[in-house]
């Protein structure tokens, strides 16, 4: 009893900051040693943002947005440890957070989907709480990305932090930005939608972020694809063939297709910016060997 009490403390003393207690207890029941030493790890990270936050912040006094964001961050950041996932940091309005460390975890892809999808629904849940208070709905911002990273506790002399570092997290953080320019809530890499098959998922564009040379496919998840509706089920077949179009340089028919998608969803920012493309794709055909692929401006 004391060696176990004495291990859980010393856990909650390392760990106790970013993640919920009943990982702390799971990871003391284990018996394993865990250390905040720097490691590299395959994990799967996520940021969030709040969209428009700048405009918002503006109407409130520093004491009401203290409590706008208490009441934003504290369902959320619940939501994130009930998926067994841990946050690295708040900054601002925006939440970072982790899957497979300290605690491994090989269904780090999968429980990094299912927070972000609770994400979007928790904040809506919010909505008329925050009608009662006046204040305004709120919309997010997420991108997930999987990879190798290193993790650990990072920093200076004066001040460390348990965090992640490497490529596939700066990926994440540019697809949380990109997720504007779609007009959409949720953002996955490829490398992520590969680990989760039983999610129907939107497959929004071929990218290149600056920085990287390699191209990624970037997808936007719907929830598992057994409880699609069958509307849901045609949109996806319609957008899928549209993108093909698109990619085989058949101008006429992609466009066609994509104004019929718009004109049945009009709310979908993302048949408006295909068509904006294709248009200029028409008055200035790309060289030949070109790759479908779109350049994503810096954040």
């Amino acid at each position: 009893f004391l060696v176990g009490s004495r291990r859980e403390r010393r856990i909650t003393r390392l760990f106790g900051q970013y993640v919920p207690p009943e990982i702390v207890a799971e990871m003391s029941r284990r018996g394993e040693r865990y250390s905040l030493e720097g490691e590299s790890r395959h994990m799967t990270v996520l940021f969030s943002d709040i969209a428009d936050f700048t405009a918002i912040s503006e109407r409130f006094d520093p004491r009401q947005l203290t409590r706008l964001m208490q009441c934003y961050l504290t369902p959320l950041t619940r939501v994130i440890h009930e998926h067994r996932g841990t946050i690295d940091k708040y900054i601002g309005d925006a939440i970072m957070a982790f899957w497979g460390a300290p605690l491994a975890d090989p269904e780090h892809p999968r429980h990094a989907v299912r927070a972000a999808l609770e994400m979007t629904r928790c904040l809506r849940t919010l909505d008329g709480e925050f009608r009662a208070e006046g204040w305004p709905s709120l919309r997010i911002r997420i991108g997930i990305n999987t990879g190798a990273m290193s993790v650990g506790n990072m920093g200076s002399r004066f001040r460390m932090s348990y965090t992640v570092l490497g490529d596939a997290v700066n990926l994440a953080s540019r697809l949380e930005s990109a997720a504007k320019q779609y007009g959409v809530a949720i953002v996955i890499s490829e490398h992520t939608r590969d680990a989760v098959p039983e999610y129907a998922c939107r497959e929004l564009d071929r990218v290149r972020v600056k920085g990287r040379s390699r191209p990624v496919a970037i997808f936007e998840p719907l929830g598992l694809a057994a409880e699609l509706e069958p509307e849901q089920q045609m949109e996806l077949a319609d957008h899928a063939a549209a993108l093909r179009a698109y990619r085989q340089r058949d101008w006429g028919e992609a466009t066609a297709r994509f104004r019929r998608l718009g004109a049945r969803w009009p709310d979908r920012r993302l048949y408006a910016l295909y068509l904006d493309r294709l248009a200029a794709l028409m008055v200035a055909p790309p060289p030949m060997d070109w790759d479908g692929v779109f350049n994503l401006p810096t954040k």
